[in-house]
């Protein structure tokens, strides 16, 4: 292993001999390139976006042409915002980096904590300059995500946030992230300065085992905190998904329903989980008609009250359903379409049930293994590279740090600058490998006879998420994780036949 990295270092000693500022500029133009050639894609999308086009065959029982327009102008508005926040996030990345703004922040950071005599701590350090940068950056991104969730996604009709919730919601990420990324990376750091020639391997294993930590720990504990997640309730559509678990041996624990609803009207499912205890996730706004009961939490509270209080509260209840209906009457009388089209959306449960199968497919086939033993081998890989690359000068150099060698900043300029031509290679291959993945998972739902019902609700996903169904095709070869949903529903069909 002392042997690989030495090559490696062997490999990477041409840098010693690139002036400074030739280097600095050079590890800086390749992110331009990169981002040059994201703009030239998405200008390649825009203008698919702006063709006129019809609704596709496929999707005719469905769409209707004003839906297709809308799905247009949504997808234009988000392509419009995207360009110009990423724009901006370029040009303030950059500026920073050529005003010297990394050296100085670090440099601040020590002169903090001198002020409590505590000299040449790096550790300490580094846990300031992380502070002080995720403050910012929680502060600089808010203008940019009110925009997006109370003027965009409010104007297209998926925004469900208020303001109290928005503010919440950013400061609980905030305490959340900073739990968990500071003492990870003060331990990083330490494991970096003690761990000798195997350095590597050791940041390897801690990444990877809090990597596998933070897995189980997101869905049980910190989700929680962000959005409401209930059992699903008792009927067909429950003791569907049992049976399908119980058919392909999948280790089905529990079920949820996330109140989705709350934050947004896109819809989601997936599972989670280690070993013999798998869990899935439903959002509310996947399941046609599903609302979370708002008085679940008192229900101790209510088993305590007496009988004749329990008919008054039912009675009550019925009165004010009554009332509800009323106005919802009322209104579709008044609005048919805006008011029958919410009502519309969702999932029957046949359809939930195949989008669960899919799911099961990745699950029986191995996919989210496949794809953990890559990410833990690309890991190990690059903690290597590393290795060969963290003690070289010149790369503190080149960004300012004349006098000192912090393992942060050797971090952030390695994986964020020098590696970043190889994390968009594997980025893109990764992305190919999920496509693949999704056309495997289709098949196996339909291998059990959900193909149909799958390709309906592909198609209510597409028209509720509001996604315009055409694509450039460089583009969606480079971005799509998943097929266009027209590739997909011809990948069923012929499966089917």
């Amino acid at each position: 292993m002392v042997f690989f990295i030495s090559t490696l270092e062997e490999y990477f000693s041409f840098l010693d001999k690139i002036e400074l500022n030739t280097l600095f500029y050079t590890l800086l133009g390749l992110t331009w390139i990169i981002s040059l050639w994201e703009h030239y894609l998405s200008y390649r999308q825009y203008q698919n976006y702006k063709r006129n086009r019809n609704v596709p065959s496929e999707l005719a029982d469905v769409m209707t042409e004003e839906e297709l327009n809308k799905a247009r102008s949504y997808a234009q508005d988000k392509m419009r915002y995207n360009e110009i926040h990423s724009i901006f996030n370029e040009v303030e990345t950059t500026t920073l980096l050529l005003i010297g703004a990394l050296p100085w922040l670090w440099k601040k950071s020590g002169n903090i904590l001198a002020k409590y005599d505590y000299n040449n701590h790096e550790i300490l350090q580094s846990i300031v300059f992380i502070l002080i940068m995720m403050i910012y950056s929680t502060i600089s991104s808010i203008p940019w995500s009110y925009y997006y969730h109370f003027i965009l996604e409010e104007k297209h009709g998926f925004n469900k946030q208020t303001i109290g919730f928005f503010i919440k919601d950013n400061i609980k990420k905030l305490l959340v992230t900073l739990v968990l990324t500071l003492p990870i990376a003060s331990l990083l750091i330490k494991i970096i300065q003690i761990g000798g020639d195997y350095f590597f391997i050791y940041a390897w294993l801690f990444i990877t085992i809090m990597s596998l930590g933070i897995a189980f720990i997101y869905p049980n504990y910190i989700a929680p905190l962000f959005d409401r997640y209930d059992p699903l309730r008792e009927g067909e559509l429950r003791a569907s998904i049992e049976k399908l678990a119980a058919k392909i041996n999948f280790p089905l624990a529990k079920i949820y329903v996330v109140e989705g609803s709350a934050r947004s009207a896109h819809s989601n499912a997936y599972f989670y989980g280690f070993l013999k205890a798998k869990r899935i996730v439903l959002y509310d706004t996947l399941i046609k008609g599903y609302t979370i009961s708002k008085t679940d939490d008192n229900k101790d509270k209510e088993n305590t009250t007496n009988e004749l209080t329990e008919k008054l509260s039912e009675e009550e209840t019925t009165l004010t359903h009554r009332r509800t209906t009323d106005e919802k009457i009322d209104k579709e009388n008044n609005d048919p379409q805006g008011t029958k089209k919410k009502a519309d959306k969702g999932c029957e449960s046949d359809e939930v049930l195949a989008v669960l199968c899919h799911e099961f497919g990745h699950w029986y086939l191995s996919h989210n293994l496949i794809n953990m033993c890559i990410s833990f081998l690309n890991l190990f890989l690059v903690f290597a590279i590393f290795a060969a690359l963290f003690k070289r000068t010149v790369l503190y150099q080149a960004f300012g740090f004349t006098k000192t060698r912090p393992i942060l900043m050797g971090l952030l300029i390695i994986f964020q600058y020098v590696l970043s031509p190889y994390f968009e290679v594997f980025s893109f291959a990764l992305t190919a490998l999920s496509r693949r993945f999704e056309f495997q998972a289709d098949n196996f739902a339909v291998k059990l006879h959900h193909g149909e019902p799958l390709g309906r609700a592909l198609k209510k996903l597409e028209i509720d998420n509001m996604t315009y169904p055409f694509s450039d095709y460089l583009y969606a070869k480079y971005h799509y994780s998943h097929p266009t949903l027209l590739e997909r529903l011809k990948a069923i069909k012929s499966k089917q036949n």
